[in-house]
């Protein structure tokens, strides 16, 4: 053990995974969850092969924490992430020391465990990013050990076979596994020295180990019209007239998600080796290697970003593969200009995330606030991140009534008017007593379709609740009260944050649900 912990290059490996694991924790902890996350809190109470939206490991990934700890907090449906992305993270390096050398895979270890997005988006919320770039840093690193082998001459392995698998993992993960089986393909097909890959028997089995492992998704589809297939092809389908300019917008947004030390970097080294391996006719294959594993990620949901409205994560796993050229580029800088890079970059991010964790939790920058600091400069009503729900609060709220806990005790089920509130108010109450939740929404009901029938909920009693946005602006109750032979409110919980209330829960009550709500048409 004391000669394995000897090696210098280890302990670096070590601090840097073990210092961005704490940092992450920390964030984990104090972070109420976001909508998404909420949202795929609902997924692990109905376990299914593959859900209307996403393929089903990040349920698998949300359940971890719930299963290990015996509790539903923000901090563990984020369990399975926190410890999803230091080993993804590790294989990152493993690829990049097989690519370059052990300095390269140093830095670009340093570079990706720093970027915010990478560390938020990856490492730390439940989403299925998360097991996604897990299978796809493991297929880099054993398609760099495959590809690029001691001797020079290539021959196809079993790992070839490994890749297939792994790919199809990733696309258990999130869709976007299908560009890293696009990508491994392109590089195949325009290296001329692994051309003989398309001759082996291994590959066959590739193949097939991606369908046996991507089978849920097809058999979960095929049972419910291909919808998931249907709904994401949808989301690429332009709804308006193309726009350079928008989509010169989501690139720069990409380098601001990215932080702009790290983030126009990227962008300057991935169209410089782009422009290189076209050149060379692909005949620089470690680069080619890395750029198709990456490039067609970012490239086409930048364009696609000039006709529709694409979020910022969608870009990011093509960030996140071309890193190691970035740290190849920063391998040759002076090492004390290398040092305030990363230091610097380093010192900013961390700086900014506390700050807006510190805003988010405890409203260092509200006015007015408890904790506001030099009196707060944002006042609730105008704060958007009021509507992440702290769901611990809620429901230790919730329980100080006796009234409304009655009512949850005896009511069939619960629902609200968005899927996202919904998951919040499932994560808050549903320990509680384990009614049931579902959404009443005739816009987007999204894997609520599924997880009932318009008819499940006929004759029962249920509780409406729903945000102060919703029920301020208009009386959003008026909807539902159609389909009740009864609905009344029953109260309010208030929600704190600095000691001030900045949201609040309205609680209403339904007696005999009279016919099924509409649903939103395919």
């Amino acid at each position: 053990m004391q000669k394995w912990w000897s090696d210098q290059t280890l302990q670096k490996v070590v601090w840097i995974l073990l210092a961005g694991f704490l940092f992450r924790s920390f964030i984990a902890f104090w972070l109420p969850p976001g909508f998404d996350e909420a949202y795929y809190y609902l997924y692990t109470l109905h376990p299914a092969l593959s859900y209307f939206d996403h393929p089903p490991l990040v349920a698998l990934v949300t359940a971890i924490g719930i299963w290990l700890t015996g509790d539903v907090s923000q901090f563990s449906i984020r369990v399975g992430s926190l410890l999803l992305f230091p080993a993804t993270l590790y294989f990152l390096y493993r690829a990049t020391v097989q690519l370059f050398s052990v300095r390269v895979g140093l830095i670009t270890l340093a570079i990706a465990s720093v970027i915010p997005i990478f560390q938020l988006g990856f490492g730390t919320f439940t989403l299925p990013d998360s097991p996604l770039m897990f299978f796809w840093a493991l297929t880099l690193w054993v398609g760099a050990i495959e590809f690029f082998p001691k001797q020079s001459e290539y021959q196809p392995t079993y790992r070839v076979a490994l890749i297939g698998l792994l790919v199809g993992l990733a696309c258990l993960g999130k869709y976007h596994g299908f560009l890293l089986g696009f990508g491994l393909l392109g590089f195949c097909i325009t290296s001329r020295k692994h051309w003989v890959v398309f001759r082996s028997p291994w590959t066959i089995l590739s193949f097939v180990l991606f369908l046996a492992a991507f089978s849920p998704v097809l058999y979960w589809n095929a049972q419910h019209d291909w919808v998931s297939f249907r709904f994401q092809s949808d989301r690429s389908i332009p709804d308006r007239a193309y726009n350079p300019l928008q989509a010169l917008n989501v690139a720069m947004m990409a380098a601001l998600y990215l932080f702009p030390t790290f983030g126009l970097p990227l962008w300057f080294v991935s169209i410089r080796e782009i422009v290189s391996v076209l050149k060379s006719g692909f005949t620089k294959s470690i680069h080619s290697f890395i750029l198709w594993n990456s490039a067609p990620v970012f490239l086409i949901f930048t364009f696609i970003g000039g006709y529709q409205q694409i979020l910022p994560g969608w870009t990011m796993p093509g960030f996140f593969s071309v890193t190691p050229l970035l740290g190849a580029y920063a391998a040759h800088w002076q090492p004390k200009i290398l040092r305030r890079w990363l230091n610097g970059s380093t010192i900013a991010i961390g700086t900014l995330l506390l700050i807006a964790l510190s805003h988010i939790a405890i409203g260092t920058l509200q006015k007015p606030g408890q904790f506001s600091f030099m009196g707060g400069v944002v006042p609730p009503q105008e704060d958007a991140s009021i509507q992440l729900i702290d769901v611990g609060q809620l429901r230790r709220e919730f329980s100080k009534s006796p009234q409304l806990l009655a009512a949850l005790k005896d009511a069939d089920f619960m629902f609200s008017n968005r899927f996202h509130l919904a998951g919040h108010m499932a994560m808050a109450l549903t320990p509680i007593y384990g009614t049931p939740i579902t959404c009443f929404d005739k816009r987007d009901m999204r894997g609520f379709a599924f997880w009932s029938t318009p008819t499940q909920w006929i004759g029962g009693d249920a509780l409406y609740l729903t945000s102060n946005d919703f029920q301020t602006k208009r009386d959003s109750s008026v909807e539902f009260s159609p389909y009740f032979q009864t609905f009344t409110k029953l109260g309010e919980v208030s929600l704190r944050r600095g000691g001030v209330i900045v949201d609040r829960i309205h609680v209403f009550q339904g007696k005999n649900l009279l016919k099924p709500f509409p649903r939103p048409k395919e």
